[in-house]
């Protein structure tokens, strides 16, 4: 079971806040959590950011990955370590590069 640590919408309308849970990474966003491990508020000048420390780096212990935004407000809050690379944070690959198209037969005959 692959299990992210994720945000998961919880608010009324237009006034959002957010659980930090542990979940399946199959699950819908606001789907059943395995363990609720803090909460976000962005409405709140500055934003509150609650994360069990020991809870988080248990289940980041047993494998469980970040999401880019989680990892994002850990290190706002400095809370907890975050792992120290992720695939996330892996460098994006490389372009690919366009190859020289070989002219087809028909076209070197024209050609000819």
């Amino acid at each position: 079971m692959a299990v992210r640590i994720r945000l998961s919408r919880v608010g009324a309308t237009k006034r959002p806040s957010y659980r930090v849970v542990a979940i399946d990474s199959r699950r819908p966003r606001d789907g059943r959590a395995l363990e609720i491990l803090g909460f976000y508020d962005p409405l709140t000048e500055p934003a509150t950011v609650r994360i069990d420390a020991t809870r988080y780096a248990d289940w980041v212990s047993r494998g469980a990955r970040p999401s880019d935004t989680v990892a994002k407000l850990i290190r706002l809050a400095s809370t907890a370590p975050v792992p120290a690379a992720t695939a996330t944070d892996a460098a994006p690959a490389a372009p690919k590069r366009a190859r020289p198209r070989k002219p087809s037969s028909a076209a070197a005959k024209a050609a000819e």
